[in-house]
């Protein structure tokens, strides 16, 4: 199995850098059949529309069977005539994107006398046949390929894999088809045998060196099937739903990913051997935002079968269900971790009635720890506001970031720098943490030379996208954190959010979400590592929620590929991983409400 597994992944990353599909490879199947016969098909710009005639009193009845034949259904009604008005419309092209067209005309009774009324009746329209980007393919019922000569040159044939022809003839041959049930009896579920595979990669290949495309009929029509199809490169893939496969392969360029940059895991030093009656004097929670088991397990795939994550030994899941709502928002998710509380979506560090709630930043504080707060997006985006703020609102900006000058946090590193400087209000909060004895700077290069061990560094053009070039924001925001608390005996509390997995999510792109997992896995990576080396430290890794519904239709850990499926441009409601290492980790096994993570931290602490 792992065999024909692997055979697949590596077909499938081979086509997607060989080969581009469109809705031109798209085969409208038994056309007629769909609720909107020809104008489905055709708004989708489908390479092959077909239609099944009959001849009936010297007309061309469009139907499945003889007894399935309606009034008004002919060949010039559904197809011709619609055809003729689009090419006009158009100026003569076929589709408004220049893209070539074949009707298939598959003919259900005998050959020769119905190809005759073809060929008259397509006379009637010269607009069609001498059109360079339209052809009418004769399927089903076929004359002998010798007599194909006999005909006009705008008839071409649907060609068979057992067939020999002579060169003229296969110059009339515009594609070759076979029944797929000849070769294999797979139902379109799982993936095939290498056997069937095989004798279905010698059809392609014979029909491929007669320099002619491919299709198979009867074969199954959901995605596994038209994924395997194009994994083997067949040209044009049937189905009775182009609406549906026309937006599979649209979305083949969001959904997919081969990655390219990998990296080793770090090799956790202790393990799962903290003694269990330790209790940590500091605590680093990192926060994926969006990050639900699917993207975790496409990162792990896309590194190829590493992630620093599946080091960790200790694991719990997070119910992050709000106050108001099965599903919950990065705001109410945060607001839980936070504080402890359950609130309601939208909801910045408030409870239900908008009363503010105590930050664990805020309480901590308290108790002489150092704080710090990271995020790679806006730091008064709801993950990172619902530690120092309080607002009943995510989208009051500008008073989440006043909220800050009363909070006590040390450190805050991300983007949002015109919430603190470019205000409507037109206050510059950066002038009033520079008299309270903060060092802010708009420059995330700054980190490097800043000496102060309160600053404020907030750079929106370091938080772009890891695909758009953030480079190691959060490896060097958490680095400066630490170094920056390991110069004092205080004990610290860190959040840093990987906050664009989220965004990632919603844009429904799966190399997006990939990277941004990866970036974040690194810094796990590197949290793991400062744990090994400062023991009293406990490490805390987790999302607020998951974000678009996210599986996984094909991968490779071998190749380091992803292919991915979105329910959603939302959240969901599914619950999330915790992972924990170092003193008190095993606390955070087990399923539990997303304010647990509160509670256990606070009692591991002792401070609440």
């Amino acid at each position: 199995m792992k065999k024909i597994s692997t055979f697949f992944c590596l077909l499938f990353c081979l086509f997607l850098q060989a080969q581009e599909y469109s809705s031109s490879n798209i085969h409208s199947h038994n056309d007629y059949a769909g609720a909107l016969p020809f104008y489905e098909a055709y708004a989708n710009e489908t390479g092959v529309i077909e239609a099944d005639v009959f001849l009936v009193k010297n007309d061309l009845m469009v139907a499945h069977t003889s007894e399935e034949i309606k009034v008004g259904n002919s060949l010039r009604n559904l197809y011709l005539e619609p055809l003729l008005l689009k090419f006009k419309a158009l100026g003569g092209k076929a589709y408004k994107s220049d893209k070539p067209l074949l009707l298939m005309i598959d003919i259900k009774s005998e050959a020769e006398a119905t190809l005759k009324v073809i060929v008259e009746q397509l006379k009637m329209y010269p607009d069609l046949i001498s059109n360079k980007n339209f052809k009418v393919v004769i399927s089903g019922s076929r004359p002998a390929p010798s007599k194909w000569n006999e005909y006009p040159a705008f008839i071409y044939f649907d060609g068979r894999v057992n067939e020999t022809y002579t060169a003229q003839e296969l110059s009339r041959v515009e594609m070759i088809s076979e029944d797929l049930k000849e070769l294999t009896v797979w139902n379109g579920k799982g993936v095939l045998t290498q056997t069937d595979s095989e004798k279905i990669q010698a059809v392609i290949k014979k029909v491929h060196d007669q320099h002619k495309k491919i299709r198979f009929w009867s074969t199954q029509d959901n995605v596994n099937t038209w994924m395997t199809l194009m994994n083997l490169h067949v040209d044009y893939i049937a189905t009775d739903n182009t609406s549906a496969l026309t937006q599979f392969i649209k979305n083949i360029k969001s959904t997919f990913y081969q990655n390219t940059e990998f990296y080793e895991t770090y090799v956790p030093k202790n393990g799962a051997v903290f003694p269990k009656n330790k209790r940590p004097k500091n605590v680093i929670l990192l926060i994926g935002d969006g990050m639900g088991l699917t993207q975790i397990y496409a990162g792990y795939t896309a590194n190829k079968g590493r992630l620093n994550l599946f080091t960790i030994p200790t694991e719990g899941f997070s119910i992050t269900k709000a106050s108001d709502s099965y599903i919950t928002d990065s705001a109410a998710g945060a607001t839980a971790m936070a504080s402890g509380h359950k609130t309601n979506n939208r909801f910045i560090g408030v409870d239900e009635k908008g009363q503010s709630l105590e930050s664990i930043t805020e309480k901590l504080a308290k108790k002489k720890y150092k704080t710090a707060l990271i995020s790679c997006g806006n730091i008064t985006d709801a993950t990172p506001a619902a530690f120092y703020a309080h607002q009943s609102d995510r989208s009051y900006s500008e008073a989440i970031a006043a909220d800050f000058l009363s909070n006590p946090v040390d450190i805050l590193i991300g983007g949002g720098t015109k919430e603190f400087r470019s205000r409507k209000d037109g206050k510059n909060l950066a002038e009033v943490l520079h008299k309270k004895g903060y060092t802010f700077s708009d420059q995330f290069s700054a980190l490097d030379t800043i000496r102060n061990n309160r600053f404020v560094v907030l750079d929106d053009a370091s938080v772009v996208s890891r695909k758009d070039g953030r480079g190691d924001f959060l490896a060097k925001s958490l680095a400066k954190a630490t170094t920056t608390f390991s110069k004092t005996t205080n004990p610290f509390f860190i959040m840093a959010e990987g906050a664009q997995i989220d965004y990632g999510g919603h844009s429904n792109n799966v190399e997006y979400v990939v990277r941004e997992m990866l970036d974040f896995d690194r810094l796990v990576g590197q949290a793991m590592e400062f744990v090994d080396k400062n023991p009293e430290t406990l490490l805390i890794v987790t999302a607020d929620h998951e974000t678009g519904g996210l599986s996984l239709i094909d991968g490779s850990i071998e190749k380091g590929y992803v292919h991915g499926s979105f329910s959603t441009n939302d959240h969901t409601s599914v619950t999330v991983p915790v992972f924990a290492y170092g003193p008190g980790a095993q606390n955070f096994m087990g399923v539990y409400q997303n304010t647990e993570i509160y509670n256990k931290i606070m009692q591991l602490l002792e401070t609440k």
